[in-house]
């Protein structure tokens, strides 16, 4: 038997309820200042000295954070670390006010030259969506509720 039960003040014992909470969420760029130029259009607020950057952040209204780390960043810790291959893991999607602003956020980031990889379309849980991979080909999509104006 343990003597921890001596330590002063209450203790957390094994099995009890942790409170955890998201706080950040980590995007890993192969090219940062391409990566950042994409968020950017998405409404992210990056400054423009984080381009060249090896890491950096911005903080959403809510308080989540969003982290951006150049795959070196991450080999710095991580000396095994490779990309994912093949499909994504974690997906982003942003919501946008109306059916009308999926159409032209994903306009505007066709233009600047992103990959589409669904167009949009009106899915049959009530929403228009669409997706565009980011520049290191991770699904982005994009979304709003059918019925907003």
């Amino acid at each position: 038997m343990s003597d921890s039960f001596k330590i002063g003040g209450r203790q957390p014992s094994y099995g009890e309820r942790m409170t955890p909470r998201l706080d950040a969420l980590g995007i890993v760029a192969a090219d940062m200042a391409a990566s950042l130029a994409f968020y950017r259009l998405l409404g992210l607020a990056v400054p423009a000295e984080a381009d060249t950057a090896p890491h950096a952040e911005t903080t959403l209204p809510g308080g989540l954070r969003v982290l951006f780390d150049t795959e070196e960043t991450v080999r710095s810790f991580d000396p095994d670390w490779t990309g994912p291959q093949g499909g994504d893991r974690v997906g982003l999607a942003f919501r946008c006010d109306s059916p009308a602003e999926v159409d032209a956020v994903y306009d505007t980031l066709i233009a600047a030259g992103h990959r589409g990889h669904l167009e949009p379309w009106d899915a049959f849980w009530g929403q228009r969506y669409a997706v565009v991979l980011d520049p290191d080909g991770c699904g982005v999509s994009l979304f709003a509720d059918r019925d907003a104006v």
